[in-house]
């Protein structure tokens, strides 16, 4: 079996602060080489939500097949009775959507395991896979839809005129965005001088996901709106400088005066404003890059569309 060093050593004749190298080989124990393959998926890049799922979910199975269990000695009927014991003798409840994940996180290690030399055979091989799709997203019918706008937009009359409810709904309901997407919008992420017409940048700090940024096309007639909301609020830098909390109430007050029994909220928008763009016939890779999203989480993603348009018709 062959080692995996982790990191590359040099010879000095000095003392070096760089870490040492850390091998991998068959007798290495489970515990040592999931610890060795965490790293290896944060030198890769990977995101640290996923490499602290993937790696607690290996070290769960540490904890029952034995984290000083040599990696070559465990077999698929280790796996297979680790997926048992979580699914049906665990006190601890594990979700389909845990349950597939976890079985991904087996798949992954042990592939990884063969494809770098340390092992001959992969015993997950043989573990069947589990594609679950989380449960279908509560959206909005095209005459709720239509409510929504409209008693939000009779917000902009009357003696004290806001025009805040129809610029904060009608933007989720024309873009898709996600909650954290339209907390970040700051004003010069919006361009109404574009040859294109009217544009909002979706736009990320953290360098990582910078793979989500990108550019929507914005409804020419909420642009009247917008203008009145500057006017009356005069927000300085973000768009929206209230707390989370403060615009999902303003977000529920909508739903309420629409007469709708929904609770109306940022991802019943988002997939509301997707179901529309989908059942209108936009072309759907160009449909999931205004969601943001990879190919890889679009398969779910366009499932659940389908469904709901079936729903729909």
């Amino acid at each position: 079996m062959a080692d995996l060093p982790l990191f590359s050593s040099t010879s000095t004749s000095h003392e070096s602060d760089e870490p040492p190298v850390i091998s991998v080989r068959g007798s290495t124990g489970m515990s040592a080489a999931i610890a060795a393959w965490g790293e290896v998926l944060d030198a890769e890049g990977r995101s640290i939500h996923t490499v602290k799922a993937f790696t607690a979910d290996m070290r769960l199975a540490a904890r029952f097949i034995g984290g000083g269990t040599p990696i070559a000695d465990i077999g698929t009927h280790d796996l297979k009775n680790f997926l048992d014991w979580m699914l049906n003798q665990r006190d601890v409840p594990c979700s389909p959507k845990t349950y597939a994940r976890r079985v991904t996180s087996l798949k992954s290690f042990f592939r990884w395991l063969v494809q770098a030399g340390i092992l001959d055979k992969d015993p997950a091989s043989a573990v069947p896979q589990q594609t679950v799709l989380s449960p279908l997203p509560t959206v909005l019918t095209p005459d709720e839809f239509n409510a929504v706008l409209a008693a939000a937009d009779s917000s902009r009359a009357g003696k004290k005129p806001d025009a805040r409810p129809y610029t904060l709904v009608a933007l989720l309901l024309n873009t898709a965005i996600k909650k954290g997407e339209c907390l970040s919008i700051h004003l010069n992420h919006i361009d109404l001088h574009s040859p294109d017409g009217p544009i909002l940048f979706v736009r990320y700090g953290d360098v990582r996901k910078r793979y989500k940024e990108r550019k929507i096309n914005l409804d020419g007639a909420w642009v009247p709106a917008y203008r009145e909301y500057l006017q009356q609020y005069n927000p300085n830098n973000k768009l929206f400088p209230w707390s989370p909390r403060r615009l999902e109430y303003l977000l529920e007050s909508i739903g309420e005066a629409a007469g709708i029994d929904k609770h109306l909220s940022f991802d019943m928008c988002r997939w509301s404003a997707a179901l529309q763009r989908y059942q209108g016939g936009m072309d759907k890779d160009r449909l999931r890059q205004m969601l943001g999203i990879s190919r890889i989480q679009w398969r779910e993603v366009g499932k659940k569309l389908a469904k709901l348009a079936q729903i729909q018709n």
